[in-house]
């Protein structure tokens, strides 16, 4: 590209220089020669009135009283009549440029100069316009190279912008060249870069969420299998098979809840549920855990709650609780239930040391955690509470209590015609 930029814009300097510069040399040339002719009749005029005063006078009339009046390479002959002829300097030899007049006395003057000199100012008048012609093509070629650069190094950084999208990278340059059109591709990379990024954090962000969510209820699963091998008891086994199968269905939901809030965490399914049964079902799972780790989890105030949210997001939202204290925790494990206001809260909080102070509200940070865990878990379940209305707090750290605040009425939703349009 930078060649042919280069050769277009010299070959267009080129056209132009041969256009015009032929053109003035023409004009210059017949220029000088018509200056050379005014001069030499100038000059014979001139000499046809020193002539004529001089006869008229009576005076002395030869070539050393003449001579002076002539210039040294022209050559100038007087004929009077009845007289010698009068010849100044040496006769031109070649092609002249050549002047006559008579006088009023019948005289004749001739001037003549060789045309070498005329040949001469053309020569240097074509040096100067050659000159001139040249330093034209270096300046044209000079920025010839430096439009080409300023073209084709933005394509070039361009492309590699586009390599660099292809292959995984998308950091946007912001890099921009003062072109409209240039800084407009560079626009579209950048926000396609910007674009791609945030697909690729969302797709990193459900990879570790899923594999931290599945975690949980994988593993209530492989206990509650555990326990169906370890009996004979036909009637415990089915019993056990039950809640294995009720542990799927709602690892199911886990699933598709995840993708759901992967392509819109606005997107909630709440409906009004039973609390009591979410959190029986949490203390079943989870009970084979805590006896195998010599720890109780028990549950405790107001009953026959009713709550506003999505039961499975509720659960896994219990179930990153009740994890959390079997995994950094310690003692008993308790989940409280009270109302506060419109508000159905459940507390869980066991003895163990706590949240250290250094964390404090940045527990609910991703990557965030007091030991060799992922640190996403809490972050993930306040996602999940937040998603269906509600939220969660750590409301203590010593000994840790968190709770889970949601709504005890449905969210109103707005009436088509009430300040929105029905979209149809």
């Amino acid at each position: 590209m930078r060649r042919r930029l280069i050769n277009s814009t010299l070959a267009v300097v080129l056209v132009v220089i041969a256009v015009f510069g032929v053109s003035l040399v023409i004009v210059e040339t017949r220029t000088i020669s018509n200056s050379a002719q005014e001069r030499v009749d100038s000059e014979v005029v001139r000499l046809v009135s020193i002539v004529d005063s001089r006869l008229i006078s009576d005076e002395r009339i030869n070539a050393d009283v003449l001579q002076d009046q002539v210039a040294g390479d022209r050559y100038a002959r007087i004929e009077i009549p009845g007289r010698r002829t009068i010849e100044i300097g040496t006769r031109p030899t070649g092609d002249v440029i050549s002047g006559t007049r008579y006088g009023d006395k019948g005289e004749k003057v001739t001037v003549e100069e060789p045309r070498t000199a005329v040949t001469r100012e053309v020569g240097r008048t074509l040096l100067i316009i050659g000159a001139v012609a040249l330093l034209a093509v270096i300046a044209a070629v000079l920025l010839a190279v430096r439009q080409a650069n300023r073209l084709a190094s933005p394509l070039t950084d361009l492309a590699e912008t586009a390599e660099r999208l292809g292959s995984g990278d998308p950091r946007p340059r912001h890099k921009r060249y003062g072109v409209p059109e240039l800084d407009r591709v560079a626009d579209v990379l950048d926000a396609s870069a910007e674009r791609i990024a945030r697909m690729l954090t969302a797709e990193r962000r459900l990879a570790a969420d899923a594999s931290h969510q599945l975690r949980t209820p994988l593993t209530a699963l492989s206990m509650r299998l555990e326990e169906i091998t370890m009996t004979e008891d036909l009637a415990e086994v089915k019993e056990e098979a039950t809640i294995a199968l009720a542990q799927v269905e709602r690892l199911t939901d886990v699933v598709e809840r995840l993708l759901t809030n992967s392509r819109d965490p606005r997107t909630g399914s709440a409906v009004a549920f039973d609390l009591d049964e979410v959190i029986k079902q949490q203390l079943e799972e989870w009970r084979p855990a805590y006896r195998s780790a010599g720890r109780a989890i028990v549950s405790s105030g107001k009953r026959h709650l009713r709550a506003v949210g999505t039961p499975g997001a509720v659960a896994q939202v219990l179930a990153a609780l009740i994890e959390n204290s079997l995994m950094h925790g310690g003692g008993t494990v308790a989940l409280r239930t009270r109302v506060t206001g419109n508000q159905a809260v459940v507390e869980v909080t066991d003895g163990g040391p706590g949240v250290p102070p250094e964390l404090g509200s940045r527990i609910f940070e991703r990557t965030i955690s007091g030991r060799n865990s992922t640190g996403i878990g809490l972050a993930v379940a306040r996602d999940l509470a937040e998603a269906d209305g509600g939220r969660l707090e750590m409301l203590q750290t010593k000994p840790p209590v968190f709770a889970l605040f949601l709504s005890r009425t449905p969210l109103q939703r707005p009436v088509a015609g009430a300040g929105e349009k029905t979209v149809r």
